[in-house]
């Protein structure tokens, strides 16, 4: 019975430091709970700006890359775009078709000629109004000579035309 009742005081005894550790297990789950609540929310915060930081560097890290591809494509497009055209206008000028540049050159040569042109009809039309006006004053006693000289004034001036060039036979004229 003695036995027994030291088995009993031993039981008693582990029961109540089992009892007791849970007990010590216990609050210290509380104490951690509480702590992780309370430092939780600025560790959680502090998580919060990092994700923040790392997001802005990938992003500009990204956009950079971006960037430098795209600048990268156009230039390869203008390149190619250069080298099209640089074959087309010699393709083109093979053809013996006129560049824009020619038939610029060539309106303006135009333009030029047709000033030119205009400058000496203006001369000859000024030279026989001159050449009218003394043969009037030499002759003041005839009346019917004086209408055609008005006359002649008041035409215009006839336009000159080219004439074309003579062809030239390319086999000599056989002897008779």
């Amino acid at each position: 019975m003695a036995k027994s009742l030291k088995k009993a005081s031993e039981e008693k005894q582990y029961a109540h430091v089992i009892l007791e550790s849970a007990n010590q297990i216990w609050l210290a789950g509380l104490g951690a709970f509480a702590r992780a609540q309370g430092e939780g929310i600025k560790a959680f915060d502090h998580l919060v700006e990092a994700g923040k930081q790392v997001e802005e560097k990938s992003r500009k890290s990204a956009e950079e890359k971006v960037m430098a591809v795209s600048s990268k494509a156009t230039e390869t497009w203008d390149k190619l775009e250069q080298v099209f055209q640089d074959r087309v206008a010699r393709a083109l000028n093979a053809l013996g078709v006129p560049s824009s540049k020619d038939v610029a050159d060539l309106n303006k040569r135009i333009e030029e000629l047709n000033k030119s042109v205009n400058d000496l009809l203006k001369k000859q039309a000024a030279k026989p109004a001159a050449a009218a006006k003394p043969a009037a004053a030499a002759k003041p006693a005839a009346k019917p000579a004086a209408k055609p000289a008005a006359k002649a004034e008041a035409k215009p001036a006839v336009k000159v035309e080219a004439k074309p060039a003579a062809k030239v036979d390319a086999k000599p004229a056989a002897k008779a």
